[in-house]
């Protein structure tokens, strides 16, 4: 189990700064980094535990925050990668939002100002499934959308590059201020895609999560790589960096996801507080104090 733990490089799946990004030459499925079910769990649950010690860390310390950002195509696994990667971390800690169409209160303010009221305190996780970036993802490939937000120049081609730069100037921002953001774009091929609708309509647990609009919205599966293309060539920079992580494989994704966040924590150097010698001079005050029946 070891040797797979070790071919695990997250810098092959993340997005260098200034990087053209060709969707096509990424792959959706790779070699995998378990040789059995069993072993699978095993190395997930390795994570789990790493990341369940990380996050006391975090959550005591009370200085740093991390935001993950999880984005993908329908059925790319979100959901489950954030089930199964998150499932040991305290519900104390950490804070899961999913986006859906704004309504009224979102639309009367800027596209930013839905997520930003959701930011991770410090000492939290906090989880988006699916995010800000929506503003440049389906409504590039929607941009009918557009005249719901009423913004005052909705068909300015520089619309996009100036909603890119918000992101990264907000993103920025974050980082200086000790929250960390790292996002992952679940990479699903189309095959694949087609197999778990499919499977969908198989399970009657999970018909709920069909309908006749996500078929209607593969028709536009170009445009949306395209649109992604053009999202994370312009916003994975060294304090907020895309991963595009390959999915056709949902054990194998939620691996790799695990091993980056982390790594992150891991960088971010937190450690429980010290106690100054006056807390430890109370401490034994207490410790007095509690010896007396």
């Amino acid at each position: 189990m070891a040797a797979h733990r070790s071919k695990i490089d997250p810098k092959k799946f993340r997005v260098a700064e200034g990087h053209a990004v060709k969707l096509a030459k990424w792959p959706t499925r790779v070699e995998c980094f378990y040789s059995s079910k069993d072993d699978y769990h095993e190395q997930l649950l390795h994570h789990v535990e790493s990341l369940t010690t990380l996050q006391s860390k975090l959550y005591a310390s009370n200085r740093y925050a991390l935001l993950l950002i999880f984005q993908g195509m329908d059925t790319a696994g979100k959901d489950g990668v954030i089930k199964h990667v998150m499932s040991g971390v305290n519900p104390q800690g950490c804070q899961t939002h999913s986006f859906k169409h704004p309504g009224p209160e979102a639309l009367a303010h800027d596209f930013l100002w839905n997520a930003t009221c959701r930011l991770p305190e410090r000492g939290q996780i906090g989880i988006f499934n699916r995010s800000y970036y929506e503003e440049v993802l389906i409504l590039r490939v929607h941009p009918e959308i557009l005249q719901g937000e009423n913004v005052p120049h909705p068909d300015k081609p520089s619309l996009w590059e100036h909603r890119y730069r918000s992101m990264v100037d907000l993103e920025r921002h974050l980082n200086y201020n000790g929250t960390h953001v790292v996002k992952f774009f679940l990479h699903l091929s189309k095959e694949e895609q087609r197999k778990r609708l499919l499977a969908r309509i198989d399970d009657p647990d999970k018909n709920w999560k069909l309908s006749v609009d996500d078929v209607k919205e593969r028709a536009y599966w170009k445009d949306y790589m395209r649109a992604y293309e053009h999202c994370l060539s312009a916003t994975s920079t060294e304090h907020a960096p895309w991963y595009i992580v390959p999915a056709d494989d949902k054990p194998n994704a939620r691996i790799i996801v695990s091993k980056i966040v982390l790594e992150t924590l891991d960088k971010m150097k937190i450690d429980y507080p010290k106690s100054s010698a006056q807390h430890r001079r109370e401490l034994e005050t207490v410790r007095k104090q509690l010896g007396k029946k």
